[in-house]
């Protein structure tokens, strides 16, 4: 048996907003994921992107370092999770400091302390950290599980090709409506 946790990755207020309007319920399908998380006590760890002042971290990152003054420090409101997948108080937010959740970040040890195995991946944007979290998970021998409607991208075609073609060769595809039904039939080890 596996010990699964949701990762809600980089749904924070200035990613969300960059994103097309062509798929308005993807923040209440999201929502609806985490909600399930919970009641299932499986654990929800958000996965944010953020830097110090002055981003010293990213001077040398091409996709990081030309981030605008203050973009992704503290106090920056587009640096907020989304309020509709706010952490609660016993929820663990990663910061990392590059594409893949692992990357820059306490990830690793967080999952190892709670004995998770099986990472169900979400968030903005698929080809960036679903996608290089996914590959790195992958080398970790973790399972996987990517729910490609709690995923979303600014190029819906790229999206359907990571979700249809590349995804299924290291992770089980699902949707969160799916999961959800399949949490109704098992619970996390231990519980």
């Amino acid at each position: 048996m596996t010990t699964p946790a949701l990762l809600v990755m980089d749904v924070q207020q200035a990613i969300v907003d960059r994103l097309p309007d062509t798929d308005p319920d993807y923040l209440p399908r999201l929502t609806r994921a985490v909600t399930a998380a919970r009641s299932a006590r499986i654990p929800v760890v958000h996965v944010v992107v953020g830097f110090r002042p002055g981003h010293p971290e990213a001077k040398s990152s091409p996709l990081f370092g030309a981030l605008p003054e203050g973009a992704f420090t503290e106090g920056d409101p587009g640096a907020a999770i989304h309020p509709a997948v706010a952490p609660l108080p016993a929820e663990s937010v990663i910061t990392k400091k590059r594409v893949s959740a692992f990357t820059g970040s306490d990830l690793d040890l967080v999952l190892r302390g709670g004995a998770v195995d099986h990472l169900v991946l979400t968030g903005i944007a698929t080809s960036g950290v679903v996608l290089s979290t996914l590959r790195q998970a992958a080398d970790l021998d973790h399972h996987l599980t990517v729910l490609a409607d709690g995923c979303a991208d600014a190029d819906a075609e790229v999206h359907r090709v990571l979700t249809e073609k590349v995804f299924p060769r290291q992770a089980d595809v699902s949707t969160v409506d799916a999961w959800i039904a399949g949490l109704t039939h098992s619970t996390p080890q231990g519980q």
